[in-house]
């Protein structure tokens, strides 16, 4: 009975050191090395030096000095990056409409002389829930709080907001978007 046991062990550990041990170290080794900043996380550093987020991780703002970015679904608390979810509410659901109206108010009321439409993306969330993008349009439907609330110009912002401006993915997929944490860090150096 030994001898029908005995390969079974062997190949057991064996294979549980080749791809419990040998393989993630490997595939650990190699991302350290060719791509560090990404295999760490890609955490961005605020004007201190601290750590304050990563670029590929949405977090809450809402300060009126700093741009917002788009509400998390996540549960049990908003951008908790151990539970990417949406909120998974359909457009006719009526959670989702009261929770996008009483988003609507909350930015009409942080700005209320800009009279123009919030865009969709300030107001619902992504697929995720964490997208740390959002819309050209959402970047300049809050650049007058952000001018009032830093008594900087207008041109100054939006000349910020353009160099942070993504293009489409390799010119064809996706739309043109803002990083909310590093505009808002390079907001930050401004004087």
């Amino acid at each position: 009975m030994l001898k029908h046991f005995r390969p079974a062990i062997i190949l057991f550990l064996i294979f549980t050191v080749l791809t419990g041990v040998v393989y993630p170290a490997l595939v650990t080794g190699l991302a350290q090395l060719l791509f560090p900043n990404q295999a760490n996380g890609s955490l961005m550093a605020g004007v201190n030096g601290n750590t304050t987020g990563s670029r590929l991780i949405g977090q809450p703002f809402n300060s009126p000095g700093y741009f917002w970015g788009r509400p998390s679904a996540t549960s049990p608390f908003p951008y908790n990056a151990g539970a990417s979810s949406g909120s998974n509410l359909g457009p006719t659901n009526p959670a989702l409409l009261d929770a996008v109206k009483t988003r609507v108010i909350a930015l009409q009321a942080a700005d209320p002389d800009n009279k123009t439409a919030v865009p969709v993306d300030l107001v619902t969330a992504s697929g995720s829930g964490l997208d740390p993008h959002i819309s050209p349009a959402a970047a300049e439907y809050q650049i007058s709080r952000v001018v009032q609330a830093r008594h900087l110009s207008a041109e100054k912002i939006r000349e910020l907001v353009a160099t942070h401006t993504e293009p489409r993915q390799w010119g064809m997929f996706g739309e043109s978007r803002v990083n909310v944490l590093t505009l808002n860090l390079a907001l930050d150096t401004l004087h």
